[in-house]
C-alpha cells in the first residue's frame, strides 16, 4: 500500500497507542481517533464517522462495547461506510474464540465486518500482560493483595506489544486478509502464578487471594462498581476459573514468524521501570 493513512481507533488504549507508535516508526501516516481528537470520533454519533474515514486506506478498530447486542449493527455500518469511502483494510481487536459471556454478540460483530466489503483481519487476544501494570490489576498489586474469583484456572496471557505488532503487520502487509488470529503467550499460567512472578521480580510481599464469585461481586459493589460491570467481570473470571482459556494458540507465530514474548520478560522489564514501586 502506497501513500497510506491508517485510522487507529482506541488510540490511547493499551494496544492502540502501541499500534500508533509502530506505524509512525515505519513512517506511516496515522489518524489517531478519539472523542476529543481532530476530527473527533464518537461511535454513538454517526455524523462523526465520515470525517475520520476521509482519505484513510486502512483502519484498526477497537470497539469498547463489542459484546453488546447492538455492536454488530454499529460495526457493520461503520465498516460498510468505510469501504464506500475507499478504505481497503480493517483489523478488528476482538475476543478469544468461544470465550466469555457475550461471545454470541462478539461473533455477530465479527461476521458483520466480514461482509462489509473490506480486506479484514480479526485479532482474538487473551488477557494482556499489561493489565497488571497499566490497568485494573495494577492497584491491587501495589496494595500487596490481588483478590479475584479466577481460582487456579490457567490462561495464556499475551503481551500487548505482540498484539500491536500483529495488527501493524495486518494493516500494512499482504497475506493477512481473511485470517482470525488467536493470540496467546507461550505458556499457560494462573493469576496466582502471575502474582508470584511479579513478587519475585520486585522483591515485594504480594499475595493472590482466590475469592468465590459471590464474594468478589460483593466487594466490587461495595467499591461502587456498576452492576453491569460486576456481572461482566464475574463472567470473564469464571471462564478462566473453569478452564475455558487453558489452551495455547499460534497466532503470533503465524503472523510474525516468531514466538510470542514470555511473561517473565515482561515482568522483568516492568519491574526495572519501577511500575510496581509503592
Amino acid at each position: 500500500m502506497n501513500d497510506e493513512t491508517i485510522l487507529v481507533t482506541g488510540a490511547t488504549g493499551k494496544t492502540g497507542r502501541r499500534v500508533v507508535r509502530l506505524l509512525q516508526e515505519r513512517g506511516v501516516a496515522v489518524r489517531a481517533a478519539s472523542r476529543t481528537g481532530t476530527p473527533p470520533l464518537d461511535w454513538t454519533d454517526r455524523s462523526t464517522w465520515e470525517p475520520v474515514m476521509r482519505g484513510v486506506t486502512a483502519m484498526y478498530l477497537v470497539v469498547s462495547d463489542l459484546g453488546s447486542p447492538q455492536a454488530a449493527e454499529t460495526l457493520g455500518t461503520f465498516a460498510r461506510r468505510a469501504a464506500a469511502a475507499g478504505v481497503q483494510r480493517a483489523v478488528l481487536l476482538s475476543m478469544p474464540e468461544g470465550g466469555g459471556p457475550d461471545r454470541e454478540s462478539v461473533r455477530a460483530a465479527e461476521r458483520a465486518l466480514e461482509h462489509a466489503g473490506l480486506e479484514w483481519t480479526v485479532l482474538r487476544p487473551r488477557w494482556f500482560f499489561q493489565n497488571f501494570s497499566e490497568d485494573f490489576l495494577r492497584h491491587p498489586v501495589l496494595g500487596g493483595e490481588v483478590r479475584l474469583p479466577a481460582g487456579d484456572g490457567k490462561e495464556a496471557f499475551v503481551d500487548a506489544e505482540d498484539i500491536a505488532e500483529v495488527a501493524v503487520a495486518a494493516l500494512t502487509e499482504a497475506g493477512h486478509a481473511g485470517w482470525y488470529y488467536e493470540l496467546s503467550g507461550p505458556r499457560l499460567m494462573s493469576f496466582r502464578d502471575a502474582v508470584e512472578e511479579i513478587a519475585r521480580a520486585t522483591g515485594r510481599d504480594l499475595r493472590y487471594v482466590s475469592l468465590t464469585p459471590e464474594a468478589y461481586a460483593d466487594e466490587q459493589r461495595a467499591q461502587g462498581v456498576p452492576e453491569e460491570w460486576v456481572h461482566l467481570s464475574v463472567g470473564l473470571y469464571e471462564y478462566v476459573r473453569s478452564g475455558g482459556l487453558a489452551t495455547l494458540s499460534d497466532g503470533v507465530q503465524r503472523s510474525l514468524g516468531r514466538s510470542p514474548r514470555d511473561f517473565s520478560d515482561y515482568v522483568r522489564a516492568a519491574a526495572q521501570q519501577g511500575v510496581w514501586n509503592p
